[in-house]
């Protein structure tokens, strides 16, 4: 079934337009209290959710709800609202659309030192800002010239330059590993180290073997992308253990690609749902990625996971990534039940905003 869905999915068109999107938009505050009768919830079974001021207080049956809205959701099912894991929003911002489609959280995985700043009423961000790089190293020759690589030199600037991505209010550390010109292993593993000691997970743009092993023997924590390159049973045994980030779709889906993900799937990593978004533009949760997750092997319930409960888990969205009390109301309600078509979680028939409707 999603083989042959894959096609369709990667024919869709990409980010629902503005003009569109616009009217679909709903106020991001707080809400008062809902009550989500008679639907299911994925996991926990025929239950309903009492919601208050944007924040789950009760799931069960029998629940005080006095004052609530009710929502009748019978028949269909409810998931916690995605975490997408590697996006670019300066680089396509469109944080209103993703937030309409049923997109809750997500990490930004390179931007300008500004971007660290910003505001995003609409959506949970954590961001790396710029990427460590480098003197004329990937990205600031291409598409991130314009601010989205810190170039350096050497194990002290590098640490320099995680210090000041951490004061400045970055959530994770992104180290290329690239063709030259590239840092070498001891200036990465320096960076590394250095992010650890903040506190902070280092992620790593690695695409061949011999790149995806010197990011893991560096100390990086999760690969930014499934690798394109065929990995060896060495690479794969040396992410084992650690994290990767899908964006499947972004790099065409190749066999390849689909195989490198089954296999480290298979030897332990833990797999987050990402489509590297702004260099793709579907502005939701892309059934397309779905699909090739599907086909490197994942159940529907892992793929349901790799966006929800997995990412929060991992880069500490506290209040996303479930349906239980004192998480937030942000939720999906689907036509059509995930565990037997996960294609579904890409078509939300209401997409919920801490306890407000979107759409």
């Amino acid at each position: 079934m999603l083989l042959a869905l894959l096609g369709a999915c990667l024919a869709r068109p990409g980010a629902t337009p503005a003009s569109e999107s616009a009217s679909l938009a709903g106020d991001t505050g707080e809400a008062g209290a809902v009550l989500f009768e008679g639907g299911e919830v994925v996991g926990l079974g025929r239950v309903d959710v009492l919601a208050r001021d944007g924040v789950i207080v009760a799931v069960g049956a029998d629940l005080d709800a006095a004052g609530a809205t009710s929502v009748d959701v019978s028949g269909r099912w409810l998931v916690p609202a995605f975490i997408d894991s590697h996006v670019h929003l300066a680089y396509l911002p469109a944080e209103e659309e993703l937030a309409d489609n049923g997109v809750a959280g997500v990490v930004d995985l390179a931007a300008p030192m500004s971007f660290l700043a910003a505001e995003h009423p609409s959506l949970r961000v954590i961001a790396s800002g710029p990427m460590v790089t480098a003197s004329g190293g990937y990205p600031t020759q291409g598409w991130g010239a314009g601010g989205y690589g810190l170039e350096v030199t050497n194990a002290a600037e590098a640490e320099a330059a995680v210090d000041t991505l951490k004061h400045a209010g970055a959530g994770v550390i992104k180290l290329p590993v690239t063709p030259p010109p590239q840092l070498d292993e001891g200036v990465l593993a320096a960076a590394a180290t250095r992010a650890h000691a903040r506190g902070l997970r280092v992620a790593s743009h690695a695409l061949d073997d011999d790149e995806a092993a010197v990011a893991a023997a560096a100390g990086a924590d999760v690969l930014a992308h499934t690798p394109t390159g065929s990995l060896s049973a060495s690479t794969i045994e040396a992410w084992k253990g650690k994290a990767v980030i899908g964006t499947l779709a972004a790099f065409g889906g190749s066999d390849r690609t689909v195989g490198n993900l089954a296999a480290l799937h298979a030897a332990g990593a833990r797999v987050l749902y990402g489509t590297d978004f702004g260099n793709r533009r579907t502005a939701g949760i892309d059934a397309s990625e779905l699909a090739l997750m599907g086909l490197a092997g994942m159940s529907p319930g892992e793929i349901l996971a790799s966006g929800t409960r997995e990412p929060a888990d991992y880069w500490d969205f506290a209040d996303l990534g479930a349906i239980e009390v004192g998480r937030s109301a942000s939720l999906l309600v689907l036509d059509r039940d995930p565990l037997l078509d996960p294609l579904s979680l890409a078509e939300p028939t209401e997409v919920w905003s801490r306890g407000r409707r979107r759409r």
